[in-house]
């Protein structure tokens, strides 16, 4: 049945969205090395208006503890000091007239346990998202049932949004342990 189609693919694209959520929600966790994307979402005032921090700067990693952000423009320096100070990052960042450097200090067991945690909780979140989808569709689809759909096709439906379930499920288990890795690697 169309309708049943159409349910399917809206669930398996409210999955896929719920997985890249959290992806890019786990993209933002330090794990110990610098990352460009690590600034993501410090605003830098440009003359006057707030602008993400890669639209006013070049960011780089001269090596593996060190982020090296060279603004276009010099007279930026202050201001890209003064949001990454004003931010929740917790570093020092140091000016050498050109550019600004953040050292990123190695991280403490403790805190790369506080991390995980940190991480599980975002996968917990994800997995939530695809369990709410799973429910709303399976919802939507008893619905067409009271409406005349063959219950034959309505359960079929059913296992495969189980299906996609566990399937995305396992693609942000996938995400944690490879997350958890990078973190606990010394």
């Amino acid at each position: 049945m169309e309708e049943i189609q159409m349910y399917l693919e809206e669930a398996k694209s409210l999955m896929e969205k719920a997985v890249q959520h959290t992806a890019a929600e786990l993209v933002k966790i330090r794990a110990g090395k610098a990352m460009p994307n690590f600034l993501d979402g410090i605003m830098v005032a440009y003359y006057g208006t707030p602008t993400p921090i890669q639209q006013v700067a070049s960011i780089t990693t001269p090596d593996a503890r060190t982020l090296a952000i060279k603004p276009w423009e010099k007279t930026l320096i202050p201001e890209v000091e003064k949001a990454i100070i004003n931010s929740d990052l917790g570093l020092n960042p140091q000016n050498n007239g050109e550019m600004v450097l953040l050292t990123i200090p190695p991280l403490t067991e403790e805190r790369r346990k506080n991390l995980v945690k940190q991480v599980k909780n975002e996968c917990e979140n994800g997995k939530i998202s695809i369990r709410t989808v799973r429910k709303d569709t399976n919802d939507a689809l008893k619905k067409l049932l009271k409406e005349g759909a063959s219950e034959d096709e309505v359960k079929r439906a059913e296992d495969t949004v189980q299906k996609y379930t566990d399937t995305y499920a396992a693609k942000i288990d996938g995400l944690f342990e490879k997350k958890e890795a990078e973190i606990m690697k010394v």
